[in-house]
């Protein structure tokens, strides 16, 4: 069985959470409060030295970190990964994406705004990440008008990946109102089956 470590209220955690329901997959889930230091425990970097959740336990000896490898390694084998060579690396592509253009963007001010109440020596950095998420979400809502999902009409780990942030953005001070088939792929991906809404208590 796997063993999750992680912050159910974080998207990088939520994405594994999602692919772990999804997929029907066994597992544990134990909660780590990285503003209480849970992170930077001896025991914690034994896991990962790189001191962040998640981190998915396989078996005794080993762990996976970083939410994107994790996705694509439970993934494997399933209709959420691609087994086509262009298809799977269009799902690479919205990961890194992800990762390099909206995350940085999207999750930050959101993490400055929930996690840290938005404190004074942090609006200015708060503030300048907000032109770059809305260029993030544009991009998104320009594909969505073409494609049902990311990558085509059925939803792969590229999904997981972008909603994670996308659907809370607001929290970090992006409204949607203005990306309308973003907000319609939204709604449909939380029509999936096996979907789990983001909550500190489904751990």
């Amino acid at each position: 069985m796997y063993r999750v470590y992680g912050d159910m209220l974080s998207g990088n955690c939520y994405k594994v959470k999602l692919i772990l329901e999804f997929l029907s997959l066994p597992h544990t889930w134990e909660h780590v409060d990285i503003l209480a230091g849970a992170t930077r425990t001896r025991e914690f970097l034994a896991r990962n030295s790189n001191g962040k959740i998640p981190v998915l336990q396989i078996d005794d000896r080993e762990c996976l970190s970083e939410s994107n490898a994790i996705l694509n390694y439970l993934a494997e084998g399933s209709s959420w990964l691609p087994d086509s060579r262009l298809h799977r690396a269009r799902v690479l592509q919205w990961q890194f994406f992800e990762q390099y253009s909206h995350e940085p963007y999207i999750a930050v001010a959101r993490y400055i705004n929930r996690y840290l109440g938005l404190p004074e020596e942090r609006l200015a950095e708060y503030y300048s990440k907000q032109e770059g998420g809305r260029k993030a979400l544009l991009v998104m809502e320009q594909q969505l008008q073409e494609s049902t999902y990311l990558t085509g009409e059925a939803p792969t780990i590229a999904d997981i990946s972008l909603y994670a942030y996308t659907h809370v953005a607001h929290e970090g001070g992006f409204e949607l109102a203005d990306y309308p088939a973003l907000r319609a792929w939204l709604q449909r991906f939380s029509e999936l089956p096996g979907y789990l809404p983001m909550s500190a208590e489904l751990a």
